[in-house]
């Protein structure tokens, strides 16, 4: 056949173009990638929705949550006349290939964070960062009172949602009694299991080596508490 010629396939008396193959398939080719991108776009949106939403309701409150914040320091402030403990002074062997900062790794709640430290007049600024070591309480080696770890539900807008989801305390709720706490402190690892899991607006078991806490929502001044025991081992 000479170039520029048409080519085309007989079924019967009908003549089908391979161009109106080709055209057909493109056209439902199109089609099919139109209704993914619309659909990928709307499971972003909703995934945006779910981390994002509380921080912009908040926001737009007029909050950005310092109120949250509050909410959490008034817990460490009621918690000042925790009475003091003697408690055994067990110690895990220092190991020298451990990190020198302080670390907190929930597995079951997904968190990977940094402690930070701060006195109570100043807690905002580690709740900025992540999970904050409430100051005048105990430490993994100093157990006369407990350690106190709090942080913000939900964090800041400013915060990508990797960063919440490792540096907030978004999962606590996902942490229950016979999961493990792992501190690094010192360079020394500190593991503690979960014996009680609470909501309510104070703590309520100052004798728990480690308690965790946040806020439940954004307008409520209920708080999500876990309590647990340090494991000899």
């Amino acid at each position: 056949m000479e170039q520029g010629e048409i080519y085309h396939v007989y079924q019967g008396r009908r003549v089908f173009k391979v161009e109106d193959y080709k055209r057909e398939s493109d056209l439902i080719l199109a089609r099919f990638l139109t209704r993914t991108a619309k659909y990928l776009f709307l499971v972003g949106v909703l995934v945006l929705l779910i981390f994002f939403a509380p921080s912009i309701w908040y926001y737009l409150k007029g909050g950005i949550p310092n109120n949250i914040s509050e909410l959490l320091a008034r817990t460490a402030k009621e918690a000042e006349t925790a009475p003091i403990t003697v408690k055994p002074a067990y110690q895990p062997k220092l190991d020298a290939t451990l990190p020198q900062e302080s670390r907190l790794k929930i597995v079951s709640a997904k968190i990977d964070t940094q402690i930070n430290e701060a006195t109570l007049d100043n807690y905002e600024e580690a709740l900025r960062k992540g999970v904050w070591r409430v100051s005048d309480f105990g430490t993994p080696a100093d157990r006369s009172k407990p350690v106190i770890l709090a942080a913000h539900r939900y964090g800041y807008l400013a915060w990508s949602i990797p960063y919440r989801l490792k540096n907030s305390f978004y999962n606590l709720p996902k942490l229950k009694t016979g999961d493990t706490v792992e501190i690094i402190w010192r360079q020394r690892k500190y593991i503690y299991e979960v014996y009680r899991e609470e909501d309510g607006e104070t703590i309520t078991d100052y004798s728990a080596d480690l308690i965790l806490y946040t806020c439940e929502s954004l307008n409520s001044p209920v708080r999500i508490f876990r309590y647990a025991r340090l494991l000899e081992i």
